[in-house]
């Protein structure tokens, strides 16, 4: 997995600084999961795995598929994809680009899971804590896990902040025990 970003993440950083310089970042970002999402078809990633068609006939089965979303610019890139034959990186490529441009709007999407639906003012209030904390627009998604005991799991990337009974009573336990 880590060797697919690698290869992807020259693509999305250049699709990125593009994107950037024109001032279409939101148009580049719907281009590239309208793509991602056509690739990682199963019979779109079967024929772009296949060495029985070339990349200008992949690229432009790629194009067609994907419809009125891709305009030239992003044709263009497909195209570059194609000959290079990267066609299958464009989930990673989408994801990269999503977070180079997270990075650039400051902002991080955050999953609170807890044991009961939170209300408004809650989730209010969490997302201006988070905000302070994580120094950035945060964007709160809640979801409801029955299997908490109580309190709260928040995910934002790669931070976890495990405020539930159960890993309150995990760290206790290791702390006794040590």
């Amino acid at each position: 997995m880590a060797e697919l970003s690698t290869l992807a993440r020259p693509y999305a950083r250049a699709a990125f600084e593009y994107a950037h310089g024109k001032s279409e970042l939101d148009s580049w970002s719907s281009a590239l999961a309208t793509a991602a999402a056509v690739s990682a078809d199963n019979r779109v990633a079967t024929m772009l795995a296949s060495p029985s068609h070339t990349a200008e006939q992949l690229a432009v089965t790629m194009i067609e598929l994907c419809g009125d979303v891709l305009a030239a610019d992003h044709q263009n890139f497909i195209k570059v994809l194609a000959g290079n034959k990267r066609l299958p990186l464009l989930p990673e490529i989408s994801e990269l680009f999503e977070q180079l441009k997270a990075e650039q709007e400051r902002s991080v999407d955050v999953t609170v899971l807890s044991a009961y639906e939170l209300e408004g003012s809650t989730e209010q209030t969490l997302a201006q804590v988070l905000s302070k904390k994580l120094e950035r627009d945060v964007k709160v998604e809640t979801q409801v896990d029955e299997s908490l005991l109580g309190g709260v799991v928040i995910r934002a990337g790669d931070l976890v902040i495990d405020g539930s009974v159960r890993g309150r009573l995990n760290k206790l336990s290791e702390a006794m025990n040590s």
